[in-house]
């Protein structure tokens, strides 16, 4: 009897035990989820080099370089477009140069018939002056070769007005190269420096002041290529111009002749 109860109260603690058991379950751990970072956007980064970078980070010298450049460029383009629209012009008054003689009876009504400043009308004008004052000089110098020399000389100031600032693009064109060659090795040398007393030699602390300073020779050869290209330009349409204007003064030399011939008869 007392194994039976023994019996049941072994089994009474067991299932006592294993319904505890089951009612106190362990908590399972709460599951992470595992959130991956979403790629941040990089705010975009201003270039720490070049035109802002070599005027605020250059010193006088550099600055005085970058000026100088600027002013042979603005300089250039002045005189490139100046001196296209007066050969334009120039060759305008050509045509009505022509247009005015073939209407006129004599050379004094067509001088009248151009306009003030054109170079046609003042080789007309110096030479019919110097036809009034050859009685002074017949005696020494016929009246061919004194209008002849007259028109040389009034043809040499024409050719000399239209010349007038292509020595600009000439020196602009053959000195800029070195201007910017200039300001490129004074930069080079500053950024040697610099990088020398900080003891960084890195390839961002060699190559930002190295390519500062190569900005200058780039801005040497824009400038000059423009002026170089546009002197040659210039030159031969002047030189096209000028044909044309021999080729007047030519002419005028046989009609002053003929007039002065035809004032004779008279």
């Amino acid at each position: 009897m007392k194994n039976i109860k023994s019996l049941f109260a072994t089994a009474f603690i067991l299932l006592t035990n294993l319904a505890h058991a089951q009612t106190v379950a362990p908590t399972a751990a709460p599951a992470t989820v595992a959130l991956t970072p979403s790629p941040s956007i990089a705010p975009a980064v201003e270039n720490p080099y070049g035109l802002a970078a070599v005027w605020g980070q250059g010193d006088w010298v550099a600055k005085t370089t970058l000026l100088l450049l600027i002013i042979m460029s603005l300089a250039s383009w002045y005189v490139l477009i100046s001196k296209l629209l007066a050969q334009n012009r120039m060759l305008a008054m050509a045509k009505d140069a022509e247009l005015a003689f073939s209407k006129a009876t004599n050379l004094q009504q067509g001088a009248d018939a151009m306009a003030v400043d054109s170079p046609y009308r003042f080789i007309v004008d110096a030479s019919l002056e110097a036809v009034q004052q050859h009685p002074s000089v017949a005696g020494q110098v016929d009246l061919n070769t004194w209008a002849a020399q007259s028109i040389e000389r009034s043809v040499a100031t024409v050719q000399s007005n239209s010349q007038q600032g292509l020595a600009v693009l000439a020196t602009v064109g053959s000195t800029a190269p070195f201007v910017g060659l200039f300001g490129t090795v004074w930069g080079i040398y500053n950024a040697l420096v610099k990088i020398g007393a900080s003891g960084q030699a890195s390839i961002d602390k060699v190559a930002g002041p190295v390519g500062e300073a190569l900005i200058m020779t780039a801005i040497g050869l824009a400038v000059a290529v423009p002026a170089v290209l546009g002197y040659n330009w210039l030159v031969r349409r002047n030189k096209v111009g000028m044909d044309g204007v021999r080729a007047f003064g030519s002419n005028l030399h046989t009609n002053l002749l003929v007039q002065a011939d035809k004032t004779r008869a008279k």
